[in-house]
């Protein structure tokens, strides 16, 4: 690989994991605040959004940590 493509490839991947950092924190954040709607209403229904949005974030998560360096992906 040449130096142009081996950058090109780190950014690529320095991408992908800030894109899940900010997808991780974004679930965080709204699902923080579902939680706090939920014991506010004193049913427990977050569950739901936590466990769905949960699967999306870890597949997610897999294809930006698990995957090897210059692997295609349908993102890119």
């Amino acid at each position: 690989m040449s130096t142009d493509e081996i950058d090109r490839l780190a950014r690529k991947r320095a991408k992908a994991k800030m894109g899940w950092f900010i997808h991780a924190g974004i679930y965080a954040t709204v699902n923080l605040g579902l939680v706090a709607l939920s014991a506010a209403s004193g049913r427990a229904w977050t569950v739901f959004p936590l466990l769905g949005w949960g699967v999306g974030l870890l597949a997610h998560g897999i294809s930006v940590w698990m995957l090897p360096p210059g692997a295609r992906c349908s993102s890119g």
